[in-house]
């Protein structure tokens, strides 16, 4: 009894990535979640162009990482997703700008692009100077609310969550709802209006579905346990 009580304090004081790294539990299972990352491998990730993905990108240690001015691009999932809940952990270096895309496409007008939750450094980041350019918010469209938001430091994780559900989408960050809006809404298309993404067609993030793209942008940041559960 001992030694099993000694085995479940030791247990209990593991990171999380120690103890259920890229691993879902059978209920998760029954419940329809998917691993897109297995830890090992870039096994169900390419290039924007469909190509392998580069030597930029670094499976160790459970995770996937892109290296330091390593110039690996984008990666985006091989499959396409429309209505889902996608949770992931990440862990970014001072500095450092990122973000996870979804609704992933080549537009009309307007090229490759996909709805951000943006990630970044909010203190020591270049891009900070907006409040959509700050980590949870769409990128260049909507912020989070700060007030809801709790980072852990430059070089621990964080968890990161996004749901769609039909024309409705909410950003979470570690546990707490941070954003949420209505694709189409006026508020919304208004603030389109308002961003870079003004001249798109069709209109930005309302296409049907799209890829998940980890984003690289010359800093390190790391992605672990990536999963997505298809609702209906």
């Amino acid at each position: 009894m001992r030694i099993l009580f000694c085995f479940l304090v030791v247990w209990a004081m593991l990171p999380a990535e120690m103890v259920s790294q890229n691993k879902l539990t059978s209920q998760e299972k029954k419940n329809g979640w998917v691993l897109l990352f297995d830890g090992v491998s870039t096994n169900g990730w390419t290039t924007t162009k469909g190509k392998t993905v580069p030597a930029g990108w670094e499976v160790n240690n459970g995770s996937i990482t892109a290296i330091k001015n390593g110039k690996g691009g984008d990666i985006i999932s091989e499959n396409e997703y429309s209505d889902f809940d996608l949770f992931l952990d990440y862990k970014l270096e001072p500095g450092t700008n990122s973000g996870v895309k979804y609704f992933f496409t080549k537009y009309d007008n307007g090229g490759n692009l996909g709805m951000e939750f943006q990630i970044i450094d909010d203190k020591l980041g270049e891009d900070t100077n907006k409040e959509n350019h700050l980590t949870g918010a769409l990128y260049d469209v909507l912020p989070p609310i700060e007030s809801k938001k709790k980072i852990n430091d430059s070089g621990q994780w964080n968890t990161l969550r996004i749901v769609a559900k039909g024309k409705e989408i909410e950003h979470w960050l570690n546990g707490k709802k941070i954003l949420e809006f209505t694709r189409g809404s006026n508020s919304y298309t208004n603030a389109i209006a308002q961003s870079k993404f003004n001249e798109t067609m069709p209109l930005f993030g309302m296409v049907d579905k799209g890829h998940i793209l980890l984003q690289e942008h010359g800093g390190v940041i790391s992605f672990q346990n990536i999963k997505i559960k298809l609702l209906k």
